[in-house]
């Protein structure tokens, strides 16, 4: 499992969940971070078609704003950790936490897991996690860019950008922005991070 958006000032967190074949055909799998979009656009359909399954986690701005951004990307895992069917006996999560108990109190049997930090360039499986939660978060911001103009959300994708940032001075923040983030916030009323 991966995430992506938990560096932005807009837009959800999204995590994925991806269970690999034993034999699977993915060349130049590695960290979303390395990829061109395109080449992750191609990688996340060939993802999608060679998975034993896969499934998808979101959590919105205001969720991050009362839990916490770390909490949201954990909550984000779970849910989509109890979309795969079937559940694996273990889950390999990028970073050097795991899902917190509160959090699987709904699995019968929840799966053993391991955190692994680096894991999105050492597992393919997390790899692959984080190519489908980049590439789909990143569509999800170009669609939300109708909704909420003039923030440039298809551009940097809720990014803290400076073409972002003069934005949120301009126009101040949309429902989508986290209002918890000190760059988010007007400066007379300080920062809850």
């Amino acid at each position: 499992m991966d995430e992506a958006g938990r560096g932005c000032l807009a837009g959800p967190v999204v995590a994925a969940a991806v269970v690999l074949p034993a034999t699977f055909d993915l060349p130049g799998l590695t960290d979303s971070k390395k990829l061109s979009p395109g080449r992750r656009d191609i990688l996340a359909a060939a993802i999608k078609a060679q998975a034993a399954t896969w499934a998808l986690g979101v959590v919105w701005p205001a969720e991050i704003d009362r839990i916490n951004i770390l909490a949201a990307s954990l909550l984000a895992m779970a849910k989509a950790l109890g979309r795969l069917n079937p559940i694996p006996p273990l889950a390999l999560i990028d970073g050097n936490q795991t899902i917190p108990a509160s959090n699987l109190a709904r699995f019968t049997t929840p799966p053993a897991q391991q955190a692994i930090v680096g894991g999105d360039l050492l597992i393919p499986a997390i790899s692959a996690a984080s190519i489908l939660a980049k590439t789909i978060r990143d569509r999800l911001m170009t669609k939300l860019d109708a909704r909420f103009p003039g923030y440039g959300l298809a551009q940097h994708k809720g990014y803290g950008t400076a073409v972002h940032l003069a934005a949120l001075a301009r126009l101040g923040p949309c429902p989508l922005h986290r209002l918890t983030f000190a760059r988010v916030r007007p400066p007379d009323q300080g920062s809850l991070l």
